[in-house]
């Protein structure tokens, strides 16, 4: 585990840049902004370590323009209709960042704040835990938050995220980590392959808000209940590939409980990378980077082009607070919210 500065933040704070290594050389560096991935070094199947998250190099790329790369986002991840959502009989207005509506917290979601950070051992691995406390009030959001999130890099070459939060007055809460994986490391993910856990989508109208339905995955592009490579059907002639501009959608995953469970396979067959994806989550966003546009230079350079990476967010679902049918993301005093996601790597 190393510490070193990293700049600082818009509001004069420090930032922290904080690496962890483990016993088969498998490299993770956050930053204390925004609780940012800002690498995530793994073998491919010669050996080769290679970083397969998209970023930046530097503090300053992420203040100036960061589509969310690898940060955590709140108080709520994804859209929520029109900024604005009723709870126990009050309605409460947030900011509209996307469209209509409002996206992964707001203007200054938990991505631009800067978090406590302490590092630790465990008996498999080394981890960060972040800490951060958004204040009654802040981006529209009742309740005072208390959020713990957990970074654990295992000798298995698992990263093992954990989640936790406390509120004094009910609010919605929904917390993500917003990784841009490239297995291969460079080029597209047109070529990966991918296996999702899920008979049904929520679909979404054109501003990418759920209807309320529910959409059987079975005969259209969505089914990935068997491994599909993802650029095989995202050209697809669907309604939903055209509001999304590819895959922007919320997998429902198949789930007896709320146990960790297995959620997404992601393969590179180039490189032999293999990600799998387990959580306690519902749902998992499936963002095919359809945003990239090539205006972006992360890291050495590298262009981020239309669709170099994509997102496994998983999550609950779009709009809970305003969608009765979903499962409730309301958190309430007394309660502690706890969720869990594993990366899993492997090379094949």
């Amino acid at each position: 585990m190393a510490r070193e500065p990293f700049g600082t933040a818009p509001d004069g704070q420090g930032v922290e840049l904080i690496t962890l290594t483990n016993a088969n050389g498998v490299e993770l560096r956050a930053m204390t902004y925004g609780a940012i991935i800002v690498s995530l070094k793994v073998p491919d199947r010669n050996g080769v370590l290679g970083d397969v998250v998209l970023g930046y190099d530097s503090l300053a790329g992420y203040v100036k323009s960061s589509p969310y790369f690898g940060a955590i986002v709140g108080r709520y991840g994804n859209r929520i209709a029109k900024g604005k959502f009723t709870l126990d009989g009050q309605t409460y207005t947030l900011a509209v960042n996307n469209g209509p509506n409002s996206l992964h917290g707001g203007l200054r979601g938990f991505d631009k704040v800067v978090w406590h950070a302490d590092t630790m051992r465990t008996a498999d691995g080394v981890g960060i835990r972040f800490h951060y406390v958004s204040k009654d009030g802040e981006e529209g959001y009742p309740g005072t938050l208390s959020v713990t999130v957990t970074y654990t890099l295992t000798d298995a070459n698992d990263v093992q995220i954990a989640y936790e939060a406390t509120t004094d007055k009910a609010t919605p809460v929904n917390l993500t980590q917003h990784a841009y994986f490239n297995l291969a490391g460079s080029g597209d993910i047109l070529g990966h392959e991918l296996q999702i856990n899920a008979g049904v989508i929520t679909p979404v109208d054109s501003t990418l808000i759920p209807d309320g339905s529910l959409m059987p995955v079975q005969g259209t592009p969505f089914d990935f209940t068997t491994p599909h490579r993802i650029g095989e059907r995202i050209g697809a002639d669907h309604e939903q590939l055209r509001f999304g501009g590819g895959y922007d959608h919320n997998f429902v995953l198949i789930r007896s409980d709320t146990t960790l469970k297995h959620a997404a396979v992601l393969r590179d067959s180039a490189s032999g990378r293999v990600l799998g994806v387990f959580t306690t989550e519902p749902g998992v966003q499936f963002y095919s980077g359809n945003f990239l546009d090539g205006t972006l230079s992360g890291k050495n350079g590298t262009v981020y082009q239309h669709r170099t990476g994509l997102c496994l967010e998983t999550q609950h679902y779009p709009d809970s607070p305003n969608q009765p049918q979903f499962p409730s993301t309301i958190l309430r005093p007394g309660e502690t919210l706890r969720s869990q996601t594993v990366w899993k790597f492997r090379a094949e």
